[in-house]
């Protein structure tokens, strides 16, 4: 059976709906993939694809769903609950993986399936979309710059925009719970939002506190810096107010509290509207320093993340499509370089 479908799954979760329907764009027609027969179908027939419904519950199913298929854009989080399943039949089936999944230990267990990867002559890369493809870029770029650099930092800041249900679900699984940092090679964990520093964005002063993020696990792979934090934008006083969070941890772990918030984000919009997307954007900084105390800085802006990521997985999924991959796991400046960034939409170098 040639296989020489792409395959959408998830494609009826906030960020799956964006990829369907930017999918033209790029002259790709996925296959819309689910468990949600009435929306998947809906959604289908709004934008002209095919569809199938089928589970990641039973892997013959599931090996038979991807038999016609080349590659598998993975939407369905969280992807500590369904990565495994699809990874495992995506090799069985020598059909590429990329999702967009922000989450480090899902980072660091895909990793354990390379050599398998590249047995069967697939890629795996997760985090094709906001996280990780504009810091993973900056990292590369940064590598490059200054090869024997021992510390990396990252930072993101965004303006305007809001969270989907599958960022925020994410985020509830994480609370209450220690962040890691990269240290010597190591994963080690620190207390959340243990360091705060100010950057000049663009021009503006502006405060980012350290937080647990992609990149920990991802631009280690990119560039093999053995010592990596990231931060993202917050108020001041919201960081001092979160140094007294440790006290309340093992209150936030509590599945009553997780279950309350779960209950709040399904009550809320799907994700940002088209509006608040396009009146967005994210600023991206990074810095490496070396034994000696050299460093080099660099900076860019992209669109909003919603955005990033629906532009990122179809971009990458075209190149896959015309046969430029590398196979094993990979990450998105490894196999693409440090400009991809610069082939999406409203990106632009800052210095």
């Amino acid at each position: 059976m040639q296989k020489n479908n792409v395959l959408l799954y998830g494609a009826n979760g906030y960020t799956g709906e964006l990829i369907a329907r930017y999918a033209r764009e790029y002259n790709l027609q996925p296959i819309l993939a689910g468990r949600n027969e009435a929306k998947i179908a809906a959604l289908a027939n709004q934008y002209q694809l095919p569809y199938r419904i089928f589970s990641l519950d039973d892997a013959t199913v599931l090996h038979q769903q991807l038999a016609d298929v080349q590659l598998v854009i993975h939407a369905a989080g969280p992807f500590s609950l369904t990565a495994k399943q699809m990874i495992e039949a995506c090799i069985a089936t020598q059909t590429h993986y990329i999702d967009i999944n922000g989450d480090i230990p899902v980072f660091e267990f895909i990793k354990q399936y390379d050599t398998a990867a590249k047995q069967a002559n697939v890629m795996l890369l997760p985090g094709a979309g906001f996280d990780v493809i504009p810091t993973d870029c900056i990292a590369l770029r940064l590598k490059n710059e200054l090869p024997d650099a021992t510390h990396l930092q990252l930072a993101f800041i965004s303006s305007g925009g809001g969270l989907s249900h599958g960022t925020a679900t994410t985020m509830i699984q994480r609370i209450g719970e220690k962040a890691l940092v990269r240290s010597n090679h190591q994963l080690v964990q620190k207390p959340f939002g243990h360091k705060g520093m100010w950057l000049n964005a663009a021009g503006q002063k502006r405060f980012v506190m350290s937080l647990q993020w992609g990149d920990i696990s991802t631009a280690h792979h990119t560039t093999g810096i053995p010592n990596i934090e990231v931060f993202t934008g917050m108020k001041p006083t919201v960081y001092r107010l979160l140094k007294f969070q440790f006290l309340f941890n093992w209150l936030l772990r509590t599945s009553f509290i997780r279950k309350r918030l779960q209950q709040r984000i399904d009550a809320a919009p799907a994700g940002p509207t088209d509006e608040q997307r396009s009146k967005s954007n994210t600023f991206i900084w990074g810095k490496v320093w070396n034994a000696k105390a050299e460093e080099r800085t660099a900076s860019l802006q992209c669109g909003n993340g919603y955005s990033v990521t629906a532009w990122g997985c179809l971009h990458i999924a075209l190149q896959i499509v015309q046969g430029k991959f590398k196979a094993g796991y990979q990450t998105p400046a490894s196999v693409y370089g440090e400009t991809l960034i610069f082939q999406l939409p409203d990106s632009k170098k800052i210095s």
